[in-house]
């Protein structure tokens, strides 16, 4: 019934696409749209802490304004088009579904502040099209770092050093598969790893979203 009557009001209202502004799909991204998105090849984007790093696309275009609407603009409904963007690159690179998915977390002040984790939203809907599972508690960011892209890979390193924690408790018996919207330096990656490690977990991929260019 809820679905009904948000569909009867976008109907009403005819909810235009983030995009090119057009209402004749009423979706946040018309399938058009959607369709200029490219994806990067297959294969590894780069190696981090020996881990492979894969990157499904290059942040520009509408693929940059997809994250920026999501991250910032409080345009939760992408979180959708971003996970199955990424979902569709997954297929070509693996079949299997026993990974638990670990979005790369944020500050608990910059979230109470944005009121949402962006890349939680993009695990869910990941894990909804993939089978996979949502593990937002096995590691916390338990410093508040500058924002990264300010920053140079040196001051990267500084700035993300000792800035998360494990939490082995909520470790689950599977692979974990580390998603984030952006990797640039993989300073991220590599800081989350290192973490992982001293608690003797090492099965681990990461998997961007975007990369600011191809390598």
């Amino acid at each position: 019934m809820k679905d009904f009557f948000i569909g009867l009001l976008d109907w009403i209202y005819k909810k235009k696409c983030y995009f090119c502004k057009h209402s004749d799909e009423c979706v946040k991204m018309c399938s058009k749209c959607y369709e200029t998105l490219e994806h990067l090849q297959p294969v590894p984007n780069r190696i981090v802490n020996g881990k492979n790093v894969y990157c499904a696309g290059v942040y520009e275009k509408n693929l940059q304004k997809l994250i920026r609407g999501l991250k910032y603009h409080n345009q939760k409904e992408l979180a959708f088009y971003l996970a199955k963007f990424m979902y569709e690159y997954w297929q070509k690179i693996s079949d299997k579904n026993n990974f638990q998915v670990v979005p790369v977390p944020i500050y608990k002040t910059r979230e109470k502040k944005r009121k949402y984790n962006h890349m939680t939203l993009v695990a869910e809907e990941f894990c909804n099209l993939s089978g996979c599972t949502p593990n937002t508690d096995v590691i916390k960011r338990i410093k508040d770092t500058k924002p990264q892209y300010k920053l140079k890979k040196a001051e990267r390193e500084i700035n993300l050093k000792d800035a998360f924690e494990v939490d082995e408790t909520n470790l689950l018996p599977m692979k974990i598969l580390i998603i984030d919207d952006i990797c640039t330096t993989g300073s991220t990656f590599e800081e989350m790893i290192k973490e992982f490690e001293k608690h003797n977990i090492f099965d681990i991929t990461c998997f961007a979203a975007t990369t600011p260019f191809e390598e």
